[in-house]
C-alpha cells in the first residue's frame, strides 16, 4: 500500500479529512496523491499530499494514466453521486480504469476502512510467507 489517491467532491472534503485524521496510523508510510482542490483542502488541515491538477482541469485524466502505469495502489473517491459534473466522462473513465486494472476503489468511509484493513492484513500475511512462518 504505497500510493493512495484521494479525491473528494466539495460536499465530501470535510469527510475525507476526518477519515484521514481518524486513520492516520493506518496509512503511515503511504504517499497520498490528490486532485487540486482536494489536495489544497487536505493540506490546509495538516495532511501532506502530492498535488495534481484539479479534476475538471485534467486531474482525473492524470490519475487514470497513473493507474494504467501501475503507480496507484488504492483510490478513495468520496463522490457526491447526485451531482452531475460537466467532466463526468473523465470520472467514468477513471472508475472504469480502476476496474480494468484491479485497483481497489472506495467511495465512502466504510469501504475505505475495509480496503485499508484488507491491505494491512495482506501485507502482514505476505511478510509471514517471506519469513517462512
Amino acid at each position: 500500500m504505497k500510493n493512495i489517491v484521494i479525491i473528494a467532491h466539495d460536499p465530501k472534503k470535510a469527510e475525507m479529512v476526518k477519515f484521514l485524521q481518524d486513520h492516520r496510523e493506518w496509512i503511515l508510510g503511504t504517499k497520498l496523491i490528490a486532485t487540486g482542490r482536494t489536495a489544497e483542502y487536505v493540506e490546509e488541515n495538516g495532511i501532506d499530499v502530492k498535488h495534481l491538477s484539479p479534476g475538471k482541469s485534467g486531474g482525473y485524466i492524470q490519475i487514470t494514466d497513473m493507474i494504467k502505469n501501475g503507480e496507484v495502489n488504492i483510490v478513495f473517491f468520496f463522490r457526491e453521486h447526485k451531482e452531475n459534473q460537466a467532466h463526468h466522462e473523465d470520472i467514468k473513465h477513471l472508475l472504469e480504469t480502476c476496474n480494468e486494472n484491479n485497483i481497489p476503489l472506495a467511495t465512502n468511509v466504510s469501504s475505505a476502512e475495509l480496503l485499508i484493513l484488507g491491505a494491512i492484513t495482506k501485507e502482514a500475511v505476505e511478510r509471514k510467507r517471506q519469513k517462512g512462518i
